[in-house]
């Protein structure tokens, strides 16, 4: 039986999944995968890029966790690709590598402004919030009043943690440093802005009923953001989702308004066209123009323009991905270019032995469901190109834990996970919660050792 030795760099649901599904489904090689991460804690974006107060994610948690813990996937964490471990140290010890590392950085906002002090990407903000490692442990929330830009889920997820009262969080696994800096925040008002209309919105129903349910916040949409045209009649009738949206949606129209400490207001048909402020005073507002429906289901300016004070902003307008270390890469998409999966150069040829899978193969697009199917297509092309595997040197098992023990690599395996997620499970018991995050690597590290 041939050998099979895989490399896959990114613990995410992705590269887990791609794991998963090759051990599964092979059986004219015998597969020997290990799965690298820079973090010393798996799971990628569903640990530090899902908010904390998001139960359901536990279940994902649960499916990553069973396929890790069969013990065939060996498992190393704090070890950085291009870092710790390089391309050709890949080749030296694999047949194939497979790349799931995701896409973890801001997309760009291309707007007058958008660097001013006080103007973040949501991304930052959410690995904040998640406590992940190698984020600061602190997040200015000294403004009362801050827009969010973006009509998805993780712009939600942004306005919904900056309104919420940090008391009501304390029954997830928020890290302490964060629990006491949104306990301090100032924030009174979030205003959630969006280009397109109510039935564009990429919301899914339950994320946004969640916002009707925080406590302590008026939720305030605008009667005229509500426009009967064709395409949006069109969408409500043909969309069950959308359908629910706006039920949603228009419910919150008829709420009083006025008791709440905290408001989060959600404007529909505004383009944002620049942030206002300056380099010493920060941000100041926000200058937006007025959108309509164009009749073929797109938007067009009115030419009316609008400016709101506010005191900081958020751009949740999507994720990109980030280079690795001798991969191609498109600069303008922010991917791995590739072919179903197959890596391909400058040239469009195929890169012998490269692979990827997940976000950084097809952007930040798509669901759980999505990463499965999507697995399965790169898998399917490591499985049928072994005449163009890398051929090893040493593809010993042992040769890649010596090499990394040699260059002083503290890396974590399956059993220092084990610690790691105990040690934090240990912290929540304490404070009568399932689990507090540990947040400095260091902490992390010494988890894992059992310290």
């Amino acid at each position: 039986m041939s050998k099979l030795r895989l490399a896959i760099v990114g613990a995410g649901p992705a590269g887990i999944y791609a794991a998963d599904i090759i051990l599964k489904a092979e059986k004219q090689f015998d597969v020997s995968i290990d799965l690298f991460d820079h973090l010393p804690a798996p799971y990628g974006l569903v640990r530090y890029g899902v908010a904390p107060d998001h139960p359901r994610i536990k279940g994902i948690i649960n499916a990553l966790r069973d396929v890790l813990d069969r013990g065939d996937i060996r498992l190393f964490g704090n070890v950085r690709y291009g870092v710790d471990l390089t391309l050709d140290d890949l080749k030296q010890h694999y047949n194939a590598v497979i790349f799931s590392t995701g896409a973890v950085q801001d997309a760009p906002l291309d707007i007058p402004g958008i660097d001013l002090p006080r103007s973040y990407g949501a991304a930052e903000f959410v690995n904040w919030y998640d406590g992940h490692p190698d984020f600061p442990r602190e997040w200015p929330l000294e403004t009362e009043s801050v827009a969010v830009i973006g009509n998805g889920n993780v712009a939600l997820d942004v306005a919904r943690m900056l309104a919420k009262h940090a008391d009501d969080l304390l029954v997830t696994e928020i890290p302490d440093n964060v629990y006491q800096g949104l306990k301090a925040s100032k924030v009174t008002d979030v205003h959630v802005f969006g280009r397109r209309g109510p039935a564009q919105v990429k919301f899914t129903p339950l994320e946004l009923r969640e916002l009707g349910e925080l406590r302590d916040v008026d939720i305030i949409v605008y009667d005229e953001d509500f426009i009967d045209d064709e395409a949006s009649k069109t969408a409500i009738e043909t969309n069950k989702q959308i359908m629910v949206l706006n039920r949603v949606l228009n419910s919150w129209r008829e709420r009083p308004v006025g008791e709440a400490s905290r408001r989060l207001h959600l404007h529909f048909w505004a383009k944002p066209l620049e942030v206002l402020g300056d380099e010493q005073s920060g941000v100041q507002g926000l200058r937006y123009e007025r959108t309509e429906p164009d009749g073929q289901g797109g938007v067009r300016g009115t030419g009316e323009i609008r400016e709101l004070p506010i005191q900081g902003l958020y751009r949740a307008v999507g994720y990109f991905g980030s280079p690795l270390d001798g991969i191609p890469f498109d600069e303008r998409r922010g991917v791995i270019p590739n072919r179903e999966g197959q890596v391909i150069d400058d040239n469009d040829e195929p890169v012998r032995g490269v692979f990827a899978t997940g976000w950084i193969k097809r952007g930040p697009v798509g669901l759980i469901g999505h990463t499965k199917s999507d697995a399965m297509e790169t898998v399917s092309h490591v499985i049928n190109s072994q005449s163009d595997w890398w051929t090893p040197e040493h593809p010993d098992p042992r040769a890649i834990v010596e090499l990394l023990i040699s260059r002083g690599v503290e890396f974590t395996d399956l059993t220092g996970w084990h610690n790691l997620d105990g040690a934090e499970k240990q912290l929540g018991e304490e404070q009568g919660r399932e689990r507090i995050k540990l947040v400095d690597r260091d902490d992390m590290l010494k988890a894992a050792r059992g310290e």
